[in-house]
């Protein structure tokens, strides 16, 4: 890592933000070249699972995508985006999940119709004893497609309930929870959102294919939410990427990591000993 990372700290104003609405958007992270390569790349997985059997007209949830492309790679420690998370999240951390979704045109008029709030984690937020629930984890989603309009298969949340254990909506089951938002975010941006955060899924009632990247931060010490193949990766990475990789010296280091464990916090020890506490 160079110290191109410190240009880009997390600023107080954006982790009040944060914390505050459960979110945060960064415009521009990804040049137009780097979206048109990447996007190339997804559509290469899409066309291949569909010459596989996936019908193409509904959304396609793929994980484990990483090892696919040194592009992908490249964004698990993005400048613009890896001090955001660590000053979010603290330095024993890791990817521990990551997916591709395709969600081509419904073919159905444009709506904010959505459909299955909930928080990240599925049975963490049942079987641990605390109020708020603990953050854990976060998500980064690098936006290849325009979502800068409603009705292009946005995500909808309520910003300020990732401190909020339950989520009321319309008892008749029509129209939106109060304060329910749709994510707006143009091709290139990065959007850093809290797992707790309640949010929904809704149709693509527009002609553009919505393709994202999703990128899962979490602590070292919570397993892998998908099977991961990237250890194959752990060889030809640096040390930094290789921590972000999942790599660690045995499993007692995941609870309490050494140096060697963790040189994420061995740099920023050097270069910001605040973020390295």
């Amino acid at each position: 890592m160079n110290q191109d990372y410190l240009s880009h700290r997390l600023t107080e104003a954006e982790r009040r933000a944060f914390n505050e609405t459960g979110y945060l958007v960064l415009e521009d992270v990804l040049s137009p070249d780097r979206i048109t390569a990447l996007t190339a790349l997804a559509d290469g997985i899409h066309a291949r699972e569909v010459a596989e059997g996936f019908d193409p007209r509904k959304g396609l949830f793929y994980p484990n995508f990483i090892p696919e492309s040194p592009l992908f790679q490249e964004l698990v420690d993005h400048v613009r985006v890896l001090p955001k998370v660590w000053g979010i999240l603290g330095w024993n951390i890791y990817l521990y999940h990551a997916h591709l979704i395709v969600t081509p045109p419904s073919g159905e008029p444009v709506s904010d119709k959505t459909s299955g709030w909930h928080q990240d984690s599925g049975r963490v937020n049942a079987e641990i004893e605390s109020h708020p629930r603990p953050r854990l984890s976060l998500k980064v989603a690098y936006f290849l497609s325009d979502t800068g309009e409603p009705g292009r298969g946005n995500f909808w949340v309520v910003p300020g309930s990732h401190l909020a254990d339950t989520l009321d909506r319309p008892a008749s089951g029509v129209g939106q929870p109060d304060g329910a938002v749709p994510v707006l975010a143009s091709p290139g941006s990065a959007v850093l959102f809290d797992r707790r955060l309640w949010h929904a899924g809704t149709p693509n009632g527009s002609d553009v294919t919505r393709k994202v990247l999703f990128y899962g931060y979490g602590y070292r010490w919570l397993r892998t939410k998908d099977d991961m193949t990237v250890q194959s990766l752990w060889e030809q990475s640096d040390p930094v990427r290789r921590q972000l990789l999942g790599w660690g010296v045995n499993s007692n280091g995941f609870y309490s990591p050494t140096d060697e464990d963790v040189p994420l916090r061995v740099w920023l020890r050097e270069h910001s000993p605040d973020d390295a506490k």
